[in-house]
């Protein structure tokens, strides 16, 4: 809740030039200012359609990604874009290398055949002995003294990465303050706007800081004391003016 200056408003020139690219068949992209309610600053869109500039919001504008067309007025678009910084390219190039195989050429040669070979005979069987078998007692007390296999740990499977929700909130209000003590509400639910521009009283906006927060009631209050010196001032001038306008009239009376 802060007192905030608007940005310029498009100039004729530029909605003229609006109205003719519409004209001819080349809606003209924006991008949002920080003026902008419930669209980021800096997103870009297209000018569908111009209305009467008496309504305020009369440009009908189509945010990129979006396929809905939201009033704004000329504070809340801009026909410059807004400088971005350029991703650093550092993609690095694959060189293949091709290994040459060298093939190998050689002679045939050609072998005397060898004699027949005489089989030999077979080796005797080796005796067989036998190991002593262990008495029952003893492989008892051997398979107890074994320890115990550990079961395999269990790994746990990997959950799929869920796509977190949007961060954006339902719904967006916005109070405006301004130096001469008005303040406005905007209220957007979803993509829809349901409130522009409606005007609150100050003692309203006073009573709802006070119930939100100390320090919003403090800021406001700020705010409220600054504007009533400065109306305080205004009627002491409009006073004397008065009583001077009717010392002029006794006068010519």
């Amino acid at each position: 809740m802060s007192s905030r200056t608007k940005p310029l408003p498009l100039s004729e020139t530029e909605i003229r030039h609006i109205a003719d690219e519409i004209d001819a068949g080349r809606p003209p992209m924006v991008w949002f200012t920080a003026a902008a309610v419930g669209v980021p600053e800096g997103r870009s869109g297209k000018v569908i359609s111009l209305g009467d500039p008496s309504e305020g919001d009369y440009l009908q504008v189509k945010p990129t990604g979006s396929k809905d067309v939201l009033s704004f007025g000329p504070t809340e678009v801009t026909l410059t874009k807004p400088a971005r910084p350029n991703a650093a390219a550092g993609a690095k190039q694959k060189t293949a290398t091709r290994k040459d195989s060298t093939v190998t050429m050689s002679s045939p040669v050609t072998t005397p055949a060898a004699p027949p070979s005489v089989p030999a005979p077979a080796p005797a069987p080796a005796p067989k002995i036998e190991a002593p078998q262990p008495a029952p007692d003893a492989a008892a007390g051997a398979e107890a003294a074994k320890p115990a296999a550990k079961p395999a740990a269990s790994r746990p499977a990997k959950n799929a990465a869920a796509r977190k929700p949007s961060s954006v909130p339902e719904v967006v209000v916005t109070l405006s303050g301004t130096a001469d003590g008005e303040w406005t509400l905007d209220v957007v639910n979803g993509k829809k706007r349901t409130i522009k521009g409606l005007a609150v009283p100050s003692s309203a906006v006073s009573q709802a800081a006070k119930l939100l927060h100390p320090e919003a009631a403090e800021v406001v209050d700020s705010v409220l004391e600054a504007v009533r010196s400065s109306q305080r001032a205004k009627v002491e001038q409009l006073q004397a003016e008065l009583e001077n306008a009717r010392r002029l009239l006794d006068e010519l009376s």
